[in-house]
């Protein structure tokens, strides 16, 4: 029998069950962890007991070859189809669009190689100087290889991309656009749709960095509309995995990057490294996640799990980040990088400081707050808004198991260190 739905009010607002979220991370358990804020989640999250639970059995119960014909081996194989039949399902792909890679990184170099067989000298790609280095770095070498590579900039007051810069970029040699969800320290949320329309009616291919963004709700790929779309399960509540959608069409355009005999098959094409048979299978476990968390609150299954969570625990994230967001503004001593309106970012607030962001992050420690400090692979998108590198930022991030005292204690410690 489920249990029944239960949704709390905070600030007017009808909200998730705090305490039952809680009760799903095991790190929320562990003595070593009471009295401590973890508002280090955009480096990776928590990890929810139905992914513990799931890699403890396949390492205790299935650690074998998987797909023989064995009990244990079908076993294992069975679980690895099954989480990536279910988590494509929730985000709006085909099962065989989904692929499993050792990380985001590794998943974008791979891709990079096969684009550069892919593309002519003199054709030319779009990158950003608002992404993570991961899906920036592997993309600027093709330079090497004859390709233009074209840099959209951000606005360095705001951190934000316009549009109208896009449609100046592109035109019959744009093969490529690639950019992110939201920046890990910009934050703000870039405008999906609109963008993957208008670079696909330039005849461009369209790859999203979702790493910064997934954490915070799977996203719907399929309304999206975007050929490739990544993102990492270590910070969506799962295993060190990096999880990427490829559209079947684009991705039998581009050559195969893994064993020739694996070519005819999309979700092998660009893993040459083969899967981590235990890491794949627990990634289930997030799919059961979302299914647990929908049905607690009187959502569905399936995809519609998936989007009733997103817009539940985003509205919650909202809720506790704008007080955040207020806050740091008031400061006069801190720069708020990205907007400070709770609804166009994501809970990810990187400050810009007078002094050394790292020694303010050390000195957030001993008052139970657990953050970062340092440029976050983003030296590109700090550096082209003035940021002093040397010095960094500050970033506190949090995801939808942070409480409102978690927030509170945040805030208090902030007051004490700046």
């Amino acid at each position: 029998m489920l249990a029944p739905a239960v949704v709390l009010a905070f600030d007017g607002m009808m909200n998730m069950d705090i305490a039952w979220v809680r009760a799903q991370f095991p790190a929320f358990e562990q003595p070593s962890l009471q009295g401590q804020a973890f508002f280090e989640n955009a480096g990776g999250s928590y990890t929810c007991k139905q992914v513990v639970d799931r890699l403890y059995r396949y390492y205790t119960e299935r650690k074998v070859q998987p797909y023989a014909p064995y009990e244990a081996s079908r076993l294992a194989g069975d679980e690895m189809d099954e989480a990536r039949r279910r988590l494509a399902a929730m985000l709006g792909a085909k099962t065989h669009e989904l692929s499993f890679g050792p990380s985001t990184t590794q998943n974008t170099y791979v891709l990079s190689q096969a684009v550069r067989q892919w593309l002519k000298p003199g054709e030319a790609i779009v990158v950003t100087n608002q992404d993570h280095e991961a899906n920036s770095g592997p993309w600027r070498r093709l330079a090497d290889a004859g390709i233009e590579v074209r840099e959209w900039q951000i606005d360095p007051e705001t951190g934000l991309l316009d549009v109208a810069d896009l449609e100046n970029l592109l035109d019959d040699k744009v093969r490529l656009v690639c950019f992110p969800h939201c920046s890990n320290v910009v934050g703000a949320l870039n405008d999906l749709v609109e963008i993957t329309a208008m670079a696909q009616t330039a005849g461009a291919r369209v790859c999203v960095d979702g790493v910064s963004y997934a954490p915070h709700g799977f996203p719907d790929v399929g309304a999206i509309g975007c050929d490739i779309y990544l993102f990492s399960a270590y910070k969506t509540y799962g295993p060190h995995q990096g999880i990427m959608v490829i559209r079947e069409d684009f991705g039998f355009d581009l050559p195969n990057q893994g064993h020739h005999f694996n070519g005819d098959t999309l979700y092998k094409r660009f893993t040459p490294a083969g899967p981590d048979h235990a890491q794949v299978a627990a990634s289930a476990g997030m799919a059961d996640y979302m299914e647990a968390f929908s049905a607690h609150h009187g959502g569905g299954k399936g995809a519609a799990a998936a989007r009733f969570s997103h817009d539940l625990m985003r509205d919650h994230e909202v809720a506790l980040l704008q007080p955040l967001l207020d806050y740091v503004c008031a400061k006069n001593s801190v720069r708020l990088i990205g907007p400070n309106d709770a609804t166009k970012r994501a809970p990810t607030v990187a400050m810009a400081l007078q002094s050394h962001a790292e020694d303010v992050a050390a000195q957030l420690a001993p008052l139970g707050v657990m953050a970062g400090g340092g440029d976050f692979y983003a030296g590109r998108a700090l550096g082209a808004m003035g940021v002093d590198l040397d010095k960094g930022v500050l970033r506190v991030s949090f995801t939808h198991y942070t409480e409102k005292a978690e927030v509170d204690k945040l805030i208090a410690a902030l007051d004490q260190v700046l």
